[in-house]
């Protein structure tokens, strides 16, 4: 068994997961936010949400992964979050990149790819990279569909607004 089967063997759970940072990421979107939203899972439980709020908090670095990874070690009290498993909506950028890896996540879902500043497996990929001593797992494109469609519908409302 690989190290992504071994976190989570059921694909249904994946889904399940993911739609639940999609919930979060329609509450960015809502919000005026890019919709972006993350869950951190440890043993079957949410224990960090986040969605994207830099407009809101006018903060460059709120992004849905790292609010997520905030609130987990929070929960836990702890920042090393090594058992866990981060489902968000879209491919993480640099900055969030080196969170997961420096927070020591076990495993990445991702929705969406991002050609342009993916680095977890698109234009680069720092997740899993050795060289930084990363161990973290990455699965990109579950409910890839429906995470690349709220961002889609997002960006075409705010260049064609009504």
């Amino acid at each position: 068994m690989n190290q992504v089967e071994d976190v989570f063997p059921s694909r249904k759970n994946h889904s399940a997961w993911m739609n639940e940072a999609l919930r979060l990421a329609g509450k960015a979107y809502r919000e005026g936010e890019i919709p972006v939203g993350a869950v951190i899972v440890q043993k079957n439980k949410i224990i960090g949400r986040g969605y994207n709020q830099r407009e809101r908090l006018k903060d460059p670095t709120a992004h849905a992964e790292i609010l997520a990874i905030t609130a987990a070690a929070g929960t836990l009290e702890d920042w090393r979050l090594t058992d866990c498993t981060l489902y968000v909506t879209k491919e993480p950028c640099p900055m969030c990149a080196g969170a997961i890896i420096n927070s020591r996540m076990r495993l990445l879902v991702f929705g969406a790819y991002d050609e342009e500043k993916g680095c977890c497996g698109s234009l680069y990929q720092l997740c899993g990279d050795r060289r930084l001593d990363s161990k973290t797992a990455v699965k990109g494109g579950v409910e890839e569909e429906k995470c690349t469609a709220i961002l889609q519908e997002f960006f075409q409302t705010k260049r064609n607004p009504k």
